[in-house]
C-alpha cells in the first residue's frame, strides 16, 4: 500500500506541477504535424528558451518529443518576451545588440543559454531581445535548456563573434601627466571618483 502511494506521488508530481503553470500562461500554440521547437518559436515569437523554459515538464532537449495536437505554452504572466530576433548565417552578439538598441547585459538576461563568448549561437534559434528582463529564470537545479546547439542545426561561425559576456569588465589603461596632489601618508580616499561618475 505505501509503495503504490509513493509511486503514485512521484507520477503524479509533474502533472500537479503542469497544471499549476498552465494557470499562469498567458498565450498557447498546438502543435501541428512538422513542427519543431524553432519554428514554432519563429512563428509565434517567442524565444527558443522561454519556449523550452515554460515547457520544461513537456518538451524534452532534443525537441524531438512534439506530438501534432500538444498545447504548449509560449509565455507566462509577467514573463513573456514576444520581441524576438532569428539567428541568421552571419548574427553576431555584437550585431543583434546594435540592431535591437540593447545592452549586452539584457541580451543575456533573456537568453542565459548564450555562453560568455557567444559562440553558441545556431541557425534559426530564436532570441529575445526585449530592452527589459522579460523571461522566466531558469529552473533552479535543473540543466539550462537551449544551451546547446542542437545537433541537426547550423552553427553561427564563432570567429565573428566578439562580445564578452556582461559579467566580465575590461579597462581601457590610461596615462596622465597630473602630479598627484596628496602624499603616501594621507590614507583617505576623498580624491576617487564614486561608481557614478566614472
Amino acid at each position: 500500500m505505501f509503495a503504490r502511494s509513493v509511486v503514485a506521488a512521484f507520477v503524479a508530481v509533474p502533472f500537479i506541477a503542469q497544471v499549476a503553470f498552465a494557470g499562469a500562461c498567458t498565450r498557447t500554440y498546438t502543435v501541428q504535424e512538422g513542427d519543431w521547437c524553432d519554428t514554432i518559436s519563429a512563428a509565434q515569437k517567442v524565444s527558443t528558451y522561454q519556449l523550452a523554459i515554460v515547457n520544461a515538464g513537456s518538451i524534452d532537449s532534443g525537441c524531438d518529443n512534439l506530438q501534432p495536437g500538444q498545447v504548449l505554452c509560449l509565455g507566462t504572466e509577467g514573463e513573456d518576451c514576444s520581441t524576438t530576433h532569428v539567428v541568421q548565417t552571419d548574427d553576431t552578439c555584437d550585431g543583434i545588440t546594435a540592431n535591437y538598441n540593447i545592452n549586452a547585459t539584457m541580451l543575456y538576461a533573456n537568453n542565459p543559454q548564450i555562453d560568455s563568448e557567444c559562440g553558441n549561437l545556431y541557425i534559426g534559434e530564436v532570441l529575445c531581445v526585449a530592452n527589459s528582463v522579460a523571461v522566466p529564470s531558469p529552473i533552479s537545479g535543473s540543466p539550462l535548456p537551449a544551451a546547446t546547439i542542437p545537433a541537426t542545426a547550423t552553427p553561427v561561425q564563432a570567429t565573428t563573434t566578439t562580445t564578452a559576456s556582461p559579467w566580465s569588465i575590461t579597462f581601457a589603461s590610461t596615462t596622465s601627466s597630473a602630479t598627484p596632489t596628496e602624499t603616501a601618508a594621507d590614507e583617505d580616499d576623498d580624491d576617487l571618483p564614486y561608481c557614478d561618475e566614472l
